[in-house]
């Protein structure tokens, strides 16, 4: 079995396992007693504390651990939050953020404050420019990821950065894909990592706070972790992130040289294997293991799951691996297909005979997915008729308003047009994927008695 779904869980790096086990004997009494075993316990965690923020950059009175990536997040923004309410409660967030900072974004909305989306481009990218356009005097924090978690597109970090120190905003940034890579460049204010993302063990994420950002804790208050994580320390699994992710930095620039080269062998030849495919992200500022490509005319639930039947674990932000049947908030925002949508995440270690056996199996297997839907084939014509036409694709999911739009286009004349009827959140983003893909003109949408209709000239 070929795990490639590293961005979501890498396995558990060797010397991960090794301080771990040992650690549970050594490492098992509370830190902050000053008997023996607990000033031993404490000698382990702040070598922990200060290995980590080597490899993070700050100082490890800056640095603490949290239960969780997505703890750390939530801590981060209300502690900062709270901190510059004197300033105003104005948040921005890129579009594209990690759904822990979205999610707290909308609590902190639904509590009064107010929250500034920042768009992106097509390849998931925001714009340093449009970042600085939306700072404002009652701006109390910006958030903006160090790489994208779907399609493993870096950010601007240095340049954003910059923006908001001139306008004397912190920057809070999640750094839970890239951490294991290497240290985020650009005059940051406050960090967010998680360790399963390097191959260290679960639940244990870490927020640093630079010295000078206001930051107030929120919840009751505890003496451990300068107050900003109340609970007992695992210590055993803190030691062992610390470990793995000095042991990964170690490995990295000879590992990322050799994952961008599998992934690039991805990128360059599903395109040429399988038609009707978009691959998504930007090309070269991007992370070394991740590549995500989109498919027409396919399920993704029933893709993902013929992949693991072949032998392969990979991941989607297809709507039709979703129980919201809702499409991915990144490719939404990017503006690119989302059927049939495949993230391979490489880790560390991966085989390049695993890669050439995918690229074995994926065009049978997307062959078939597509065979098994009715969609039509890449060559496929048909005859002209009426003008307009209708295709109610009402209570339909993806990919099925595409592939029936796909087998109706020819139809209709050169400037006639057909109507998609659909209730369905994906077509939105689909249908003019799909029109840009296959050289025709989408006009947009419009209301209609039930779902919307979006409208699609014949040019060719």
């Amino acid at each position: 079995m070929a795990y490639f779904d590293a961005a979501s869980a890498a396995p558990l790096h060797p010397v991960a396992r090794q301080a771990l086990l040992a650690s549970l004997d050594e490492g098992w009494a509370d830190p902050a007693r000053l008997y023996r075993e607990g000033r031993r316990a404490r000698l382990l965690l702040d070598a922990a504390r200060e290995a980590m923020a080597e490899c993070v950059g700050c100082r490890p009175d800056e640095l603490v651990f949290t239960p969780s990536g997505t703890r750390a997040v939530h801590s981060g923004v209300a502690g900062a939050l709270a901190g510059r309410r004197r300033v105003g409660s104005h948040l921005i967030v890129s579009a594209v953020e990690h759904s822990s900072v979205l999610h707290a974004a909308e609590a902190h909305e639904a509590g009064g404050g107010s929250v500034t989306q920042v768009g992106v481009d097509r390849a998931g990218a925001v714009d340093p420019a449009a970042y600085a356009a939306v700072l404002r005097e009652d701006t109390a924090l910006a958030c903006l990821q160090s790489a994208n978690h779907e399609v493993g597109t870096e950010q601007p970090v240095s340049r954003v950065a910059e923006a908001c120190r001139a306008a004397g905003v912190p920057l809070l940034v999640d750094a839970a894909q890239s951490l294991g890579w290497g240290r985020v460049e650009g005059d940051w204010s406050l960090l967010t990592g998680s360790a399963h993302k390097w191959g260290g063990p679960a639940g244990v994420g870490l927020l640093a706070v630079r010295k000078g950002v206001r930051f107030a804790p929120q919840g009751p208050g505890d003496e451990r972790e300068s107050g900003r994580a109340p609970g007992f320390e695992n210590l055993p699994a803190i030691v062992a992130a610390a470990a793995s992710l000095r042991a990964v930095r170690a490995e990295a620039a000879a590992e990322a040289a050799r994952l961008r080269e599998l992934t690039e062998r991805i990128r360059s030849r599903v395109p040429e294997l399988v038609p009707d495919v978009e691959v998504v992200g930007d090309p070269s500022r991007r992370l070394p293991g991740i590549v995500t490509f989109s498919c027409l005319y396919v399920d993704g639930e029933t893709l993902l799951h013929e992949l693991d039947r072949a032998g392969f674990s990979v991941s989607s932000g297809s709507s039709c691996t979703s129980s919201t049947l809702t499409p991915s908030h990144v490719l939404k925002a990017m503006g690119v297909l989302s059927e049939g949508n495949v993230r391979v995440s490489l880790p560390p270690g991966t085989a390049a005979e695993d890669v050439e056996r995918f690229l074995e199996v994926l065009p049978g297997t997307v062959a078939a997915v597509r065979e098994k839907l009715g969609a039509p084939a890449a060559t496929e014509t048909v005859r002209a008729a009426g003008p307009d036409l209708v295709v109610d694709a009402l209570g339909r999911r993806c990919p099925i308003p595409v592939i029936e739009l796909a087998k109706v286009i020819g139809d209709v004349p050169v400037g006639g047009t057909v109507r998609v009827l659909s209730d369905d959140e994906a077509a939105r983003l689909d249908i003019p994927a799909w029109c840009e893909m296959r050289g025709q003109e989408y006009v947009g949408e419009e209301p209609a008695e039930k779902g919307t209709a979006y409208l699609v000239r014949r040019i060719s």
